[in-house]
């Protein structure tokens, strides 16, 4: 295989240079919305970035993912999402931890993709998740004296608070965490499930 990785982030790029040194991978700096149309891929992943997209951006995004897609490719989302559709975002995440970020609901992924793809599957595994933030958090506290020199008591709240209070999310079934896997056209006698 061949991969391209697109992100904005120079840090995350730096770092997937890094990590994928001598590997098939093309890390790119850019805006997804500004790969050449004249690209096609086999398959596409989308993964901890659609929290970010923004509602009015659901479509532009679905479209440039379908435009992108070779007819006979799949796409996998990955994202958190809501069980509630909401047009803002908590104001204390927008503010502290997550800008212009919002959490999709099932209705609005829905009414986006509608003539954009075909769901092959929806998986939901939100549950894991809260053992997912519980671990980052357990791996702040024992990291936190190294990381003193560069981040404040203030951050280190703030980050707790938001690790505690989304795993709590989890728990309480309030969030969930998806991958949805679409195709353009819908696969000949569907997706082959493996779980």
């Amino acid at each position: 295989v061949h991969v391209t990785g697109v992100t904005v982030s120079e840090h995350q790029a730096e770092a997937a240079r890094e990590r994928c040194r001598d590997l098939p991978v093309d890390i790119q700096l850019m805006d997804y919305r500004s790969l050449s149309p004249a690209q096609r891929f086999d398959r596409i992943y989308s993964i901890g970035m659609f929290e970010h997209v923004g509602l009015r951006n659901y479509r532009t995004y679905f479209d440039c993912v379908h435009r992108l897609l070779s007819p006979d490719g799949v796409f996998l989302l990955h994202t958190i999402g809501s069980n509630v559709s909401e047009r803002a975002n908590d104001p204390w995440i927008e503010r502290y931890i997550f800008p212009n970020s919002l959490l999709p609901s099932m209705a609005q992924i829905a009414a986006a993709i509608e003539r954009r793809f075909i769901v092959e599957d929806w998986h939901s595994f939100g549950p894991d998740y809260d053992r997912t933030l519980m671990s980052w958090y357990a791996r702040i506290r024992a990291a936190w004296p190294a990381l003193t020199e560069r981040y404040d008591a203030r951050f280190r709240r703030m980050w707790e608070f938001w690790l505690l209070s989304s795993a709590a999310a989890f728990r309480a079934r309030h969030v969930q965490l998806w991958q949805l896997l679409l195709s353009p056209r819908g696969i000949p006698g569907g997706w082959p499930e493996v779980r």
